[in-house]
């Protein structure tokens, strides 16, 4: 296994690490994610990825176009060597030549802008790539730069944006885990697809649940780094916010009342038989607002369209809790509590 390459948290919306090249020592800050591989290319006020500096740069300039959760982007492709976990004066953890990426360089809205990542790092499978790339993953695979072709994650909430946990490359960290890791198969291999059981909400301590209808007869969900919150069909998480009494505000969120979030229930995701419970200290977000504490609901609607959905996504809010284990020799994915 590589060494852990750090991550670093940002409110406990944005995990990221750090990627670059190696002929002119350029690094980005790299949301790492179940997704493409996409640096800067020219995108405003962020620092961008300069071809012309590279001496391991090769132009490849097939235009892409990505959809993803909150908008889109288009770009083109380029090839150059890859780092990852690089810093300026500093040596790179992993080493990839040859990898084609998207260079990024129109993005819709201002959600990129004020992100504090410059680039994602995209971990999944050849089918959710940019064109017939092959992904950085595929590509240290194809290397044989492991022994074990897995990679696992340790987000750490609430930590200082220095000490956001860590991404493991090639190996996995049982100092950041208790108990046994629990595998789920991978169900479809694009995303880190898994089945799962059902969704239950019940009142801490409480023997039983009151089950609203979610995730009924069993559901897909991708667990996936590089999205912020737990999103799920916009029935399913309209009537889990009803019974967290949440009120909706702009753009699709909830907020609940502060004083009663100790009494809030705990909700389990049951995938491969194992119960994975976050109580509301884990899936509501507190922020300042003004001076005073507001308290945002950790779950978002999200309707991805068939062929691809109806699709949960477990982002980071589900991942602070539990480590996770991304197996491609196995194609599965083990999650235990983390310490």
């Amino acid at each position: 296994a590589a060494a852990p390459t750090r991550l670093h948290n940002y409110m406990d919306a944005q995990f990221y690490g750090t990627v670059g090249g190696v002929c002119a020592q350029e690094a980005w800050p790299a949301r790492v994610s179940a997704g493409s591989l996409r640096p800067p290319s020219s995108l405003g006020l962020h620092p961008h990825y300069q071809p012309t500096l590279s001496c391991t740069h090769r132009p490849n300039g097939s235009a892409f176009a990505i959809s993803y959760g909150s908008g889109s982007l288009r770009g083109f492709l380029s090839e150059d060597t890859l780092t990852v976990g690089a810093w300026f004066g500093g040596v790179s953890n992993v080493s990839v030549p040859g990898q084609t990426f998207a260079e990024a360089v129109a993005l819709p809205g201002l959600a990129f802008a004020a992100a504090r990542f410059d680039g994602v790092l995209g971990l999944a499978y050849p089918g959710a790539a940019a064109g017939p790339a092959r992904p950085v993953f595929d590509n240290m695979m194809h290397n044989r730069l492991f022994s074990s072709n897995v990679f696992s994650f340790r987000l750490r909430s609430g930590a200082d944006e220095g000490d956001g946990g860590e991404l493991l490359l090639g190996g996995i960290d049982e100092e950041q885990f208790e108990g046994p890791l629990h595998y789920i198969p991978v169900s479809r291999r694009s995303y880190w697809q898994l089945h799962m059981e059902r969704v239950s909400v019940g009142a801490p301590g409480a023997v039983g649940c009151r089950d609203p209808p979610l995730c009924r007869g069993g559901c897909e969900a991708i667990v996936d780094t590089g999205t912020s919150l737990i999103t799920g069909p916009s029935q399913d998480v309209d009537t889990l916010q009803r019974a967290l009494g949440g009120t909706r505000v702009l753009g699709g969120q909830y907020l609940l009342d502060c004083d009663k979030v100790p009494s809030l229930p705990n909700i389990t995701f049951v995938l491969g038989g194992h119960e994975f419970t976050l109580g509301p200290q884990h899936y509501v977000l507190q922020v300042s607002q003004w001076g005073s504490p507001t308290c945002v609901s950790g779950f978002m609607a999200l309707d991805v369209p068939p062929p691809a959905g109806p699709l949960w996504i477990l982002g980071d809010v589900f991942l602070t809790r539990h480590y996770a284990v991304f197996d491609r020799d196995h194609d599965r994915v083990g999650l235990a509590p983390s310490k």
